[in-house]
């Protein structure tokens, strides 16, 4: 922005300028292997504790610019907004609507509201989550906006609402499509596999990216584009977008400055460390070309071989 507005400046205080709580939200049963995860990737943000479904940890808006980045293991990055109490509807459109929703959404934004609700006298997901939105985009078309809305503005925004025992909590998604669609792969095997589940299957095995990988029945070849990502020191956000690239908040000079951050310390490989293999050749050649276009090439060789004609020395002898 050329000029400072009013509203700008209350983002600045509330949003960018102090630090907030987010929810790292995780597949069961990764929570501890994402705590540590998050501690070695940015050992600044606060607070960082395992709670159910997740890891919570406090920390500026550009703490969360990095975890989407570079977390392999989370589902989805969630900024806390508010916390508040209601027992029927008018309480609930009332306390929804005193959120400052214009300091964290922009007019125009494809809105989904999802609720999940326990124990709670409200409990009808549908009709509250109707009045959320309503409530929301009430609020927002009554802010005079006298910026020029970002590019991103019309980006899809989901807010997660989550009752228990008559309390609500309401978090905005930072991720948009979920983390483990890193943006590599517009391929499906026949048995697909998450990329996130393929990354905590490296870690809980010990593999950081500098050991040879043979993968023998490849099939869309998830683990070893995942190896290879952590071969090269490649974020697996590196080749995607987020939804806080929608958010009034965004700063793309430090989001810029991040990405370079992260693309300074790119490693390329001398010769290939990840070996990859199927007896697919629909498959192989599905995965030699996203290997290829995403400059993989040097740390993957993908080939066409059964399994039991395989002899993994021959392979790793040429490192």
């Amino acid at each position: 922005m050329s000029s400072e507005s009013a509203l700008f400046k209350r983002i600045k205080r509330h949003v960018i300028g102090r630090e907030r709580t987010y929810f790292a939200a995780t597949p069961p049963g990764f929570e501890t292997l994402c705590l540590r995860e998050l501690s070695i990737l940015d050992p600044a943000v606060g607070n960082a504790r395992v709670i159910p479904g997740g890891v919570e940890f406090t920390g500026r808006l550009e703490d969360c610019y990095r975890a989407n980045l570079s977390l392999h293991l989370p589902n989805r990055i969630l900024m806390r907004i508010d916390d508040f109490k209601s027992t029927n509807f008018r309480q609930l459109e009332k306390k929804a609507g005193d959120i400052p929703w214009e300091l964290y959404l922009q007019t125009g934004s494809l809105l989904k509201v999802h609720v999940a609700a326990k124990h709670c006298r409200l409990h009808h997901s549908t009709a509250i989550s109707d009045r959320i939105q309503n409530t929301i985009v009430g609020r927002l078309s009554a802010i005079e906006h006298d910026e020029k809305p970002l590019k991103n503005a019309g980006m899809e925004q989901n807010i997660f609402i989550r009752g228990q025992d008559d309390r609500f909590s309401v978090s905005i998604d930072s991720s948009g499509d979920l983390l483990y669609k890193r943006g590599l792969k517009k391929h499906a095997g026949k048995a697909p596999l998450r990329e996130t589940l393929a990354a905590a299957a490296l870690r809980l095995a010990g593999y950081d990216g500098s050991q040879p990988l043979i993968d023998p029945m490849c099939g869309a070849g998830t683990f070893s584009l995942e190896a290879a990502l952590m071969a090269k020191c490649i974020p697996p956000g590196w080749f995607r977008n987020f939804a806080f690239e929608g958010w009034p908040s965004y700063l793309e000079k430090r989001w810029g400055y991040i990405r370079r951050q992260a693309q300074s310390v790119f490693v390329q490989t001398e010769r290939p460390i990840v070996f990859a293999s199927d007896t697919d050749p629909d498959a192989c050649q599905r995965l030699k070309d996203c290997v290829e276009k995403y400059s993989l090439a040097d740390a993957v060789s993908v080939y066409q071989k059964d399994f039991f004609d395989l002899a993994p020395r021959q392979l790793t002898d040429k490192i």
